[in-house]
This record gives C-alpha cells, sequence and structure tokens, in this order.
C-alpha cells in the first residue's frame, strides 16, 4: 500500500527553488493549452511574460502598466500573508477590495464637485475602514462562534459583488448620463483623482502604498513581538497558547491588516487606474493575491517579486487576447496553473509517498 510520510528534514535548497520550478512548470504547461486552443505557444508565451517589458512595440505602454497592475497585488498578498503565517486564512481579500473601492468612491462622489485637498485623504481613511470592517464580519464570527473563516470569508466576497452591481446601478450611477450603469469618472474629478505622481510612470500613490506596507510588513515579522506571535501561532498553536498568545487578538489583528490593505487597494484602483464604480470592476486581484502571498514564500521581499510577475501575466494576458485572441479564461486558468504547480512542489518537498507491505499498513 501507499502510505503518505512527512520529510523529517525538508530540503531548504527545494523551498527556495519551487517558485522558479513552478513558473517554468507554468510555461510549459500553458503552452500545451494555448495549443490545445489553437495558438502558437511560444508567442503566446513570449507576448506574456517577455514582450511587455522588452518589446518596442509594446513596452512604451506596458512598462508603467507594470506598475498599475502589481501594486494592489503587491498590497493586498502583504495582509494575506500575515495572515497565513498564523495559519488564519482569509480567502474573502476580493469582498474587502470591493468595499474599499465603494467607500472610497462614496466620499467623493459625496463631496462632487467640491474641490478641496482635504477629500482625498478621506477617501484613503474611508478605503481602509470599508475593508477593515468587511474583514471584522468573518474574524467576530470566528472568534465568537468558531465558524469557518475560509467559507465565511469566501461567502462574503459575492455579496460585496451583489453590493457593487446595486451602487453601479443605483446610488452612486452617474446621473449626467442616463442608461448606463457606472458612478462618475473620478479621474476628471482632481481632488478625487489618484494621478501619477510622476507622470508616464504608474507611480500613483497605490504604489507608495504597497512599499510602505512591505516595508512595515518586514520590519513587524523580523523586529516586532506581533511578527514572534504570528510565527509562533502558526509553527505551533499550542506552544503559542502556553506562551500567552491570545488566539482571539491574533484573529482579528490579522484580519484587519488584511481588511485595510485590501480596502486600500480597492480605493487607489477606483480612484486612479479604473476611475469608476463599475459592475465590473471586481478584477480578480484579491484572489490572484493569494497566489503571489504563496509564490513570495510569505515573505514581504519575496511578494514583490511574485507581484511584478503576476502583473506582468496581468498585461501580458491583455496583449495575447488582443493580439492572438485568446479567451480571458485561458488567461485565468493560467495564472491558476502557477499555485497548482507551487503547491504540488512544496507538498513533494514536505511529504513523500512510502510503499508497505499490507499488514504492516
Amino acid at each position: 500500500m501507499i502510505r503518505l510520510e512527512k520529510r523529517l528534514a525538508p530540503s531548504k535548497r527545494a523551498q527556495y527553488l519551487n517558485p522558479f520550478l513552478a513558473v517554468l512548470l507554468t510555461m510549459i504547461a500553458g503552452g500545451l493549452m494555448f495549443a490545445a486552443l489553437g495558438k502558437d505557444p511560444i508567442a503566446a508565451i513570449r507576448l506574456i511574460f517577455f514582450d511587455p517589458i522588452f518589446s518596442e512595440q509594446f513596452g512604451s505602454y506596458s512598462r508603467p502598466q507594470l506598475l498599475i497592475k502589481s501594486a494592489p497585488l503587491i498590497l493586498i498578498a502583504v495582509g494575506l500573508a500575515i495572515g497565513f503565517r498564523a495559519g488564519i486564512w482569509n480567502i474573502g481579500a476580493e469582498g474587502q477590495y470591493i468595499i474599499g473601492a465603494l467607500c472610497g468612491a462614496g466620499v467623493a462622489l459625496a463631496f462632487y464637485p467640491m474641490e478641496g485637498w482635504f477629500i482625498f485623504p478621506l477617501m484613503i481613511f474611508a478605503g481602509a475602514l470599508g475593508g477593515f470592517l468587511w474583514a471584522m464580519i468573518p474574524a467576530i464570527l470566528k472568534t465568537r462562534f468558531n465558524t469557518n473563516e475560509i467559507l465565511v470569508s469566501l461567502l462574503l466576497v459575492y455579496v460585496a459583488e451583489k453590493l457593487l452591481a446595486g451602487m453601479a446601478l443605483g446610488l452612486m450611477r452617474n446621473p449626467d448620463v442616463a442608461g448606463f450603469p457606472g458612478s462618475r469618472d473620478l479621474r476628471r474629478y482632481e481632488s478625487a483623482h489618484n494621478a501619477d505622481l510622476i507622470a508616464n510612470t504608474g507611480m500613483h500613490w497605490g504604489v507608495v502604498a504597497a512599499m510602505i506596507a512591505v516595508i512595515f510588513a518586514y520590519v513587524m515579522m523580523t523586529r516586532h513581538s506581533l511578527g514572534y506571535q504570528v510565527r509562533l501561532a502558526g509553527q505551533a498553536p499550542r506552544a503559542a497558547r502556553f506562551a500567552g498568545v491570545s488566539p482571539t487578538r491574533l484573529v482579528v489583528t490579522c484580519f484587519g491588516i488584511a481588511g485595510v490593505l485590501a480596502g486600500l487597494a480597492g480605493m487607489f484602483e477606483v480612484s486612479g487606474p479604473s476611475g469608476q464604480v463599475r459592475i465590473d470592476f471586481a478584477s480578480g486581484y484579491g484572489f490572484t493575491a493569494i497566489i503571489v502571498a504563496f509564490l513570495g514564500r510569505l515573505n514581504p521581499i519575496g511578494i514583490v517579486l511574485a507581484g511584478l510577475l503576476l502583473g506582468l501575466t496581468y498585461i501580458g494576458g491583455e496583449l495575447s487576447q488582443m493580439m492572438l485572441q485568446l479567451p480571458g479564461a485561458a488567461i485565468q486558468v493560467f495564472q491558476g496553473m502557477l499555485l497548482f504547480f507551487l503547491l504540488a512542489l512544496d507538498f513533494q518537498t514536505n511529504y513523500r509517498l512510502r510503499l508497505t507491505k499490507g499488514a504492516r499498513a
């Protein structure tokens, strides 16, 4: 019979190499999928990974887009990674991202057409608060009623999407454009616009917030007692309780941090690159950030590199849809392959299959 056995000393080298192997396997499997769809696999892989950066034809547009696409992924993934390291599974960052965007846009639309320096800071506060309060729902249900935080946080994503659709069609709809869903374009409202800090670079306040979050998370995880509690709770939950770590406080803290960062990502997106509250505003950043967190090994520095890579697949995916007519679902599957292969390689690193005799088994 076959028995699953945990390795006593998993290879450290394999743990560092697995993300690179996962990317390579994703390219191979993705190429086979593109070939099955009748597309040139070499051209598709080149469009996804190389042309957005190195092509003269697409580079001038794509290079600034890399920061724009990567910033929300990094911002959300940093928050998720802190909880994941503690064994707290927040799968609902997409919902927190949506609610943060709605709250931030709500502040802007409430002040429209007034101009004032204080409007954008209020939007930042509202976005963070919205994401935080939405994250508190699964956190409180977990700590008070011991519900499953995975299911609750995930199901709340669909509630948030319904709220988004309701706002785009109702309360937040632009009254000047009858019959079309969607809010006013915040990019045309100077006091609420998250514009590039340096023209044509993609460097807006969301990128700055992502870098601040990375530094904050790195310092917290390596120099602060909260980081010690997070690591201890994830590695040895019983030992953490004996050490005086409060599971309730840790769940609320981890969900709160993740909610704040996801809400900020949504606010910076709706006030900048997206510009509007629309039915299709939910872009899947909250789910893709899970891949970013694991591909970055739950390490803030690794998350920056993983976020840039996944941001590249967003840009390359758009190019491949335009140039090769690849379906959007194929790009989502391609991104999902990355997490699948990474988890498979990590499983092989930490466990092994052992053949045993029937009697012994």
